[in-house]
């Protein structure tokens, strides 16, 4: 973790991050996440701005029409989808936490829409909690290094909360992101370039650069 802390800086990664203007208001990392769901991060940045700029708030969010949500953040997938199930969590953060965000694990999965990827990079970016966010990235290059043996993202989580020192967990979602968008990719990956590549055990590469 310490090699890939200082080598993260040079690979010009481009790993999301919920809005440039406010990285860790909890609504602003909620929201952003919720919008980078199946969508390539060049897409979800410039989305969220956008629909910042309408509502910076769950307030401001609910007060918006699902189609005026839809044409803002078009075009992340499941944009409409997306709309509509923003705006229900605009409502129920209104309703239940006078407009603020919950920070604990369990009252964040009570959100439509929010799996455990979304309530932990909240948890870790919005409220500086203790919690391991586990994507696409994280599942795969944790399984390729061999330090976890799991076949879903879940089983990595509980894996890594096993496995990991705690003072890794809210980083590991970060570095491993920017790994695996510039270095281990998921086919053909840069083993060449990778600064940790002496403790890979590369599990399920074939071939390599």
């Amino acid at each position: 973790m310490g090699i890939l802390r200082r080598e993260a800086r040079t690979w010009n990664a481009p790993v999301f991050t919920s809005a440039p203007s406010a990285p860790h208001d909890p609504f602003h990392v909620l929201v952003g996440c919720l919008l980078s769901l199946r969508t390539k991060d060049e897409t979800t940045g410039p989305a969220t701005e956008r629909l910042f700029a309408l509502a910076d708030g769950p307030a401001a969010l609910r007060a918006l029409t699902e189609r005026r949500i839809a044409r803002a953040i078009y075009p992340v997938g499941f944009y409409r989808t997306k709309a509509r199930t923003l705006r229900r969590i605009a409502g129920l953060l209104l309703e239940r936490y006078g407009g603020g965000v919950p920070d604990t694990l369990e009252a964040l999965l009570e959100l439509p829409g929010v799996g455990r990827k979304t309530a932990n990079l909240v948890l870790t970016q919005g409220f500086g909690k203790a919690g391991i966010c586990v994507d696409t990235h994280v599942h795969r290059i944790t399984n390729r290094w061999g330090y976890v043996r799991t076949r879903t993202p879940h089983d990595t989580e509980t894996a890594l909360r096993r496995t990991l020192p705690r003072r890794h967990w809210r980083r590991i979602n970060e570095l491993l992101v920017a790994l695996g968008q510039t270095i281990c990719r998921p086919i053909s990956p840069r083993c060449s370039a990778c600064p940790v590549a002496a403790y890979c055990a590369r599990i399920g590469v074939d071939r390599a650069r």
